[in-house]
């Protein structure tokens, strides 16, 4: 979505963004597979170690585990007095696969799509006369953005004079005049 336009006299800032609503980290969908893969790996893994992994209180754990159980993808047994074996049902197992593959399919669709956005966002960037940008941000969106702007051979910089592509979670934002102050709309 474009917020403002480039002005002919100087720049004034463009803001686009780039926003799944179906990418929000990390998804009950991701947490499921998770489990899954460390149950599978580990029976007896407790369910401390599995928040601690997935980065959720152990009662998000305890919750995820019960849907699990009730829909009859994982047994529960009892290994010793108070520890927990889990194991994975063929219904679990058919479940992981499927789950596994939905996240690779939903990681390329992501990557397709930061990639044309971004490519679109360069286009924009070589049609006001500029061969440069910066790039503010880090993990992965960041580096397609890096990765893109090798393919069309736009140089990655620190200058504070040139366009600047800012990355949020999964968002990609145009600067056209390089400053950040400019107000972030959704």
């Amino acid at each position: 979505m474009l917020f403002s336009s480039i002005d002919r006299e100087g720049f004034s800032v463009i803001i686009q963004s780039l926003n799944f609503e179906t990418m929000e980290s990390p998804n009950e969908e991701l947490r499921e597979l998770t489990l899954l893969e460390n149950i599978e790996s580990d029976p007896d893994v407790n369910q401390s170690t599995l928040a601690t992994q997935l980065g959720v209180a152990v009662g998000t754990v305890n919750w995820h585990l019960k849907r699990l159980v009730a829909k009859g993808y994982v047994k529960v047994k009892r290994a010793e007095r108070k520890k927990l074996r889990y194991i994975i049902t063929p219904e679990g197992i058919a479940l992981r696969a499927r789950l596994a593959v939905d996240y690779v399919e939903r990681s390329f669709s992501l990557y397709r799509k930061t990639r044309q956005r971004v490519s679109e966002y360069l286009s924009q960037v070589k049609g006001a006369g500029y061969d440069r940008v910066r790039i503010i941000g880090k993990g992965d969106v960041a580096d397609v953005c890096r990765l893109t702007c090798l393919e069309q051979g736009i140089s990655v910089v620190n200058n504070k004079d040139v366009p600047v592509l800012q990355v949020e979670g999964f968002k990609v934002i145009l600067h056209m005049d390089g400053r950040m102050e400019a107000k972030h709309h959704e």
